[in-house]
């Protein structure tokens, strides 16, 4: 039996999010399908670094699987792309230790967020951005960003709905790139909370607007209630960008 690490990216539009769920569409549904497939109709369980919401994409998700097949590692992103729809693909494939595991060996995590500024709507970015087209204060959200660094108990960017008890999360790194009509968020930290970068993105963008002070980041942070925040920004402008490991395990 050998351990397979995987990197995937799909597109999460018409996906019920990445974690398996009965009678709905999700990814670790469809590989678990096309890994049965692989294997003879022999179940095979994938875990993953982490789940990702309904209409949440992905470019660098983790998964891992334990296979007793011998096939070459630069070969399962062939063998598993021929048996997956379009909007998924499996981009690297290497055997590891098996005491690696794609949730708990995490080190990091990078999610990125996109917001299309555009005037008007355009249906190229309805599925893949947030449309934001007031103006907002890219100076302001920085300022704001710069209290959310470092460890901090994050419970008021947090969804109310999450079962976790402790909620102190570092965040490693916030940038806030402005393009022509688009605005791209990126949040590099040890892990995050439920809808936790949705609700930064949310608080940070009515920060830019005016609605919120930069200087109220950290009484909002004391608070420590879902209540205190700006509002969740909708899933399609999410991405799950990068997972970092201990180069030891994988």
């Amino acid at each position: 039996m050998q351990r397979i690490k995987c990197i995937i990216a799909y597109d999460g539009t018409n996906f019920h999010g990445y974690q398996i769920q009965p009678n709905q569409r999700t990814v670790q549904g469809l590989l678990e399908d096309r890994l049965s497939d692989i294997h003879k109709g022999e179940k095979i369980r994938v875990s993953a670094s982490g789940r990702t919401d309904a209409g949440v994409h992905a470019n660098g998700q983790v998964f891992h699987f334990d296979t007793p097949l011998a096939i070459p590692e630069e070969k399962w992103p062939v063998v598993l792309n021929t048996k997956l729809p379009d909007e998924v693909t499996v981009k690297e494939a290497s055997y590891v230790s098996m005491d690696f595991h794609s949730r708990f060996s995490v080190l990091q995590k990078e999610y990125r967020y996109r917001v299309y500024t555009g005037k008007t709507r355009s249906p190229f970015y309805r599925h893949f951005a947030l449309h934001y087209p007031q103006p907002v204060s890219v100076v302001e959200m920085k300022k704001a960003a710069s209290y959310l660094l470092g460890e901090h108990d994050f419970t008021s960017f947090c969804s109310a709905k999450t079962e976790v008890e402790d909620k102190v999360r570092t965040i490693h790194r916030i940038t806030i790139e402005e393009y022509e009509e688009e605005l791209v968020f990126l949040f590099v930290g040890n892990g995050f909370l439920y809808n936790m970068v949705r609700i930064l993105v949310g608080t940070l963008l009515e920060v830019g607007s005016g609605n919120i002070s930069n200087e109220d980041i950290p009484s909002i942070l004391d608070a420590k209630d879902r209540n205190a925040a700006g509002k969740t920004a909708p899933p399609q402008g999410l991405y799950l960008w990068k997972v970092d490991y201990d180069p030891e395990k994988g």
